[in-house]
């Protein structure tokens, strides 16, 4: 096995750095690192290959070197690796998701409330 340099953290990980197989055969090189920083979060690469641009998660790039990513797939196993596509959108909390649709949830509530104060739980 080639010799790949020391261990990095994705934080340092350079575009462009060679991405071998975990039998050492060279893929392609890293496209992009899908992370954010702020919060530690490495979600994968997305690499430049022969057969054009290809997204592995994290778990199967977690070998990363100064001058070498090595995946945990083989060169047969990188051809079902996916093209890499957009995020799915955000969700978020909306006003019509916390309100009340129904006497029988605001009746449950109330009764909750009574509950609470009757057994001293408030």
């Amino acid at each position: 096995m080639a010799d790949h340099g020391d261990p990095i953290s994705y934080l340092i990980l350079d575009v462009g750095t060679p991405c071998y197989t975990s039998d050492d055969q060279l893929v392609g090189t890293v496209k992009r690192v899908l992370a954010v920083p702020e919060d530690d979060i490495y979600d994968g690469l997305i690499l430049n290959t022969d057969e054009g641009e290809r997204f592995i998660d994290a778990d199967h790039a977690t070998k990363l070197y100064e001058h070498g990513v090595v995946l945990d797939v083989s060169a047969d196993q990188l051809h079902h690796l996916p093209s890499p596509s957009a995020n799915p959108p955000a969700l978020e909390v909306q006003p019509d998701d916390v309100v009340k649709h129904s006497f029988g949830e605001e009746l449950g509530d109330h009764l909750r409330k009574a509950w609470d104060r009757i057994s001293g739980n408030y």
